[in-house]
């Protein structure tokens, strides 16, 4: 059974809001392809390939496509012992509403 509709639409409107300042450890980066279950290689401004996981408010809900930009943190599995480097916290969803912001720097 999928979730209700209510849990959609505020997950989908969260999206297309940009925060106004990105926290320590937050970064933009493009979505490379999709490796597995939640688990996506993504790549950082600097070129750097990184394996990044699903938050999982986003699971079952928003689908993303090779291509597409995500909003990472990184500090996220610092302490764990994985392969993850760091976990999709927000999903760009709104490309030019998000342009707009400072950070923008892809």
């Amino acid at each position: 059974m999928p979730p209700p509709k209510r849990i959609f639409f505020s997950t989908v409107e969260n999206t297309l809001t940009p925060p106004d300042v990105l926290t320590d450890g937050q970064t933009i980066a493009r979505i490379i392809k999709g490796v597995g279950k939640n688990v996506y290689n993504a790549e950082l401004p600097g070129g750097k390939t990184v394996v990044v996981e699903l938050e999982p408010k986003f699971r079952s809900t928003i689908f993303i496509k090779r291509g597409s930009y995500v909003l990472l943190d990184t500090n996220t599995f610092a302490d764990r012992e994985n392969k993850l480097d760091g976990e999709i916290v927000n999903v760009v969803r709104d490309e030019k509403q998000w342009r707009k912001m400072k950070y923008w720097y892809v």
